[in-house]
């Protein structure tokens, strides 16, 4: 680290809730917020914001005119951006900068548009600009009116992560003093949960875990997607306000055999863990949330890179996905959220239908990792001091 970063705030909306209040509750709450929905007459367990949320994002969308056209990936964007601006009390005129990723941006207008295209042979007027994924940045950067520098990218379920890359990066280098860093996602939609179904990596499982993230016993693939967003705040330097320090940081990606595997013992975990680590003592790491989506192979492969580079010293392991579904390229963000909370609370956070269970006995030092499609692994040491 070349200069110390603090976080100074993080907001989000789930299916957990859309206050720092609310998500800490329902993550103490030993159940799942996945629910059955039906999409193109057939029912499958997803992860949706809760009705009060759906209706301060209907309020945000009719709250200006020109809002009106964007999709619920922009919104949920601009939603948790004002949060989290507030929570860490900056204004417009701190120019701050702004990298908010998506892995599938726009998808139901997306799917909204090409729909009326096959229909009508023509597309709307907004169909390009409302779907591409520069949409989120720029439209949070003029919500908040600031002018520093906007950035909008796609590294699939790791963007949230490679989006605090770049804040750290652009901190690190001078050019600014602040960046604002999330994901954002919107995945609930026809289209997008026939893929999933497609790669047979979807839940088929009826009980009260549909998704069995880190149940290294199933048998099946279990899945689930989530929609949401999380944002948070980043400053140089330490901070009197700051809920944690970025004590460390690594990233990797890993040549891969097929388009959407990983390697048995996920090579590219092992080097962005590592290189995140650093010079910290292995014990000295409490906590690692995991990407663990729910899939055999996904969650193997990480829990196998964790026992390659902690040997005897392995922290407790979490993850949120069985509670709030895969969040696609929101979702390190939405990890980070956890491990702050749990460092505030000093409260493990642990998963309910796992048997062996390794509590940790303070949680001062938490390592988060998130990987995507391709291979793209980003892991983020955070400390409480």
């Amino acid at each position: 680290m070349q200069k110390p970063i603090s976080i100074t705030a993080v907001s989000s909306i789930s299916s957990i809730g859309k206050n720092a209040d609310e998500v800490w509750n329902n993550y103490l709450k030993d159940r799942s917020f996945v629910s059955e929905s039906q999409f193109q007459n057939t029912s499958v367990y997803v992860a949706a914001i809760p009705d009060d949320a759906k209706v301060e994002i209907e309020k945000l969308r009719v709250s200006d005119n020109k809002y009106k056209s964007l999709d619920d990936t922009v919104l949920f964007a601009m939603y948790t951006s004002r949060q989290a601006m507030q929570q860490a009390g900056w204004d417009g005129s701190d120019n701050f900068g702004i990298n908010i990723g998506s892995s599938r941006g726009a998808t139901a207008l997306f799917e909204q548009y090409h729909k009326g295209f096959l229909e009508k042979n023509k597309t709307e007027t907004l169909s390009s600009p409302t779907t591409t994924l520069g949409n989120i940045a720029s439209w949070v950067a003029h919500d908040l009116q600031t002018k520093g520098p906007e950035i909008s990218h796609s590294i699939t379920c790791s963007t949230a992560l490679h989006s605090f890359l770049n804040g750290v990066a652009w901190i690190s280098s001078g050019m600014c003093n602040k960046f604002l860093v999330g994901g954002s996602e919107a995945p609930l939609t026809p289209f997008t949960i026939a893929q999933m179904q497609a790669l047979k990596i979807y839940s088929r499982r009826k009980d009260e875990f549909p998704c069995q993230a880190l149940n290294l016993e199933k048998t099946e693939n279990t899945m689930v997607l989530g929609e949401g967003a999380s944002m948070i705040c980043l400053e140089e330097g330490e901070k009197d306000n700051a809920l944690a320090f970025v004590k460390g940081y690594g990233y990797a990606t890993e040549i891969l055999k097929h388009n959407i595997s990983i390697s048995s013992d996920a090579v590219c975990f092992q080097r962005s863990m590592k290189m995140a680590l650093g010079e910290t003592p292995f014990n000295e790491v409490d906590v690692v949330v995991m990407h663990a989506p729910g899939t055999i192979k996904g969650d193997m492969s990480e829990v196998n890179a964790i026992v390659k580079v902690f040997g005897e010293n392995i922290p407790a392991l979490t993850t949120n996905k069985w509670k709030i579904g895969h969040t696609f390229g929101a979702s390190g963000a939405l990890s980070l959220e956890l491990a702050i909370q749990m460092m505030h609370h000093q409260k493990f956070i642990d998963v309910p239908f796992i048997e062996t269970k390794k509590t940790p006995k303070k949680i001062e030092n938490v390592l988060v990792n998130a990987v995507g499609f391709g291979g793209n692994a980003v892991s983020i040491l955070l400390s409480k001091n």
